[in-house]
């Protein structure tokens, strides 16, 4: 069956970790599974997502940033999620809508109904499936990411830490407003058992 699932969570929450190691579990176990990224994916998001993130850009204007976001995921839909959707895959993807709402809604203050309507047009209204929330302090993920010499440093994670603050809060507040999609993950556990409470989510939507 096709499932689209998207992981969520602040800077250096593990949900991209946690991903790629879902996606092996799940295709030894029968699963055709594609994993994906946005901002990126495909050539052209790829390309958007380079202007977004480059740490040269910090004058962007939130509302181009947030229309970049929107034009990339666009592209990603047509080009990457919805033909491996169609072809009854399971699809991993490391962010999604609700990161927009999040960092633009919220973070950049330009309104969680506002980005969402300019998102909606973009997925021509549809949701994931299944949203996997990887909740964590920002002051662990950053740390983290610190820690973390191979990992890449972009525009946001150079934010203040009310920015990283308001990012958490706004997921907390999405997954209350989504509950039929959404799964909070504590993501300050073991990796082993973030690991296993991801799994256990898929598993169940299954």
């Amino acid at each position: 069956m096709s499932l689209f699932i998207t992981f969520e969570g602040g800077e250096g929450s593990g949900k991209s970790s946690v991903m790629k190691l879902l996606a092996e579990r799940l295709e030894k176990e029968g699963y055709s599974v594609v994993t994906t990224r946005e901002p990126g994916g495909t050539p052209i998001a790829e390309e958007i997502r380079n202007v977004i993130l480059d740490k040269k850009n910090t004058d962007m204007d939130p509302r181009t940033e947030a229309l970049l976001y929107a034009a990339s995921r666009r592209q990603h839909l047509v080009q990457k999620v919805w033909p491996a959707l169609q072809e009854g895959k399971l699809v991993l993807c490391d962010r999604f809508l609700d990161s927009s709402l999040a960092y633009q809604g919220v973070a950049r203050h330009l309104g969680v109904d506002e980005i969402l309507n300019v998102n909606l047009f973009a997925t021509e209204g549809k949701y994931p499936d299944l949203t996997l929330f990887f909740d964590l302090e920002p002051e662990i993920g950053l740390a983290r990411i610190a820690a973390n010499a191979g990992r890449e440093v972009n525009r946001l994670d150079l934010e203040k830490m009310d920015f990283h603050k308001n990012v958490r809060s706004a997921f907390q507040e999405l997954a209350k407003r989504f509950a039929d999609r959404y799964v909070v993950i504590d993501a300050s556990q073991s990796f082993e058992k973030v690991f296993e409470d991801a799994y256990q989510a898929i598993k169940t939507r299954l």
